[in-house]
């Protein structure tokens, strides 16, 4: 008789190694958008395109503008997450994109990669997230009172998605690290 399996250790075997992506990345990073894209259409209501991907237009503005920023969090070989960054040249930084696979989620992975790169860019900072995805609701409002005691929430239309239920944005302002 097998003896039954046992759910694995939530705890991360490596140390977590948050860093900027690279061009070397795409492949990786396509293959995550997939599986972040399939977790928000659960919210948003988005299907894939006929040949099953969904549409990307974030993921290659994170690799190739100028005013974005990619970054990989990686558990020893592992990749387990992304975030994008947008407006790095605007008036307040806006977190595009955020995603841990569903093995490295409630390790906190997730906040250290959050807290890595927004301190990676101190100043005024914007979250969008739905209602309807109550970790998110927590986690973010978490994250942000980590840096600011008070963060601004609002609801916000989605632009050109009239029956999209809005998106709640934060906005907070993380600070430079001493020197």
């Amino acid at each position: 008789m097998l003896a039954p399996s046992k759910p694995s250790d939530p705890r991360p075997s490596s140390p977590l190694l948050v860093r900027r992506a690279t061009a070397d990345d795409r492949p990786v990073l396509e293959r995550l958008w997939l599986l972040f894209r399939h977790d928000t259409s659960g919210f948003t209501g988005g299907l894939p395109r006929p040949d099953g991907s969904f549409r990307s237009e974030r993921l290659e503005s994170a690799l190739t503008d100028p005013g974005w920023a990619a970054s990989t969090a990686w558990l020893g070989e592992a990749p387990v997450g992304f975030a994008f960054v947008r407006s790095l040249d605007g008036p307040a930084r806006v977190l595009n994109s955020f995603f841990v696979v569903a093995g490295a989620r409630r390790a906190g992975v997730g906040s250290t990669l959050a807290h890595e790169v927004l301190r990676s860019f101190p100043g005024p900072w914007e979250v969008a997230f739905q209602q309807a995805n109550v970790a998110a609701v927590r986690f973010w409002r978490s994250v942000a009172a980590t840096h600011d005691p008070g963060p601004v929430e609002e609801l916000r239309a989605v632009p050109g998605s009239p029956d999209t239920p809005p998106d709640s944005w934060l906005s907070f302002r993380v600070q430079a690290p001493p020197q």
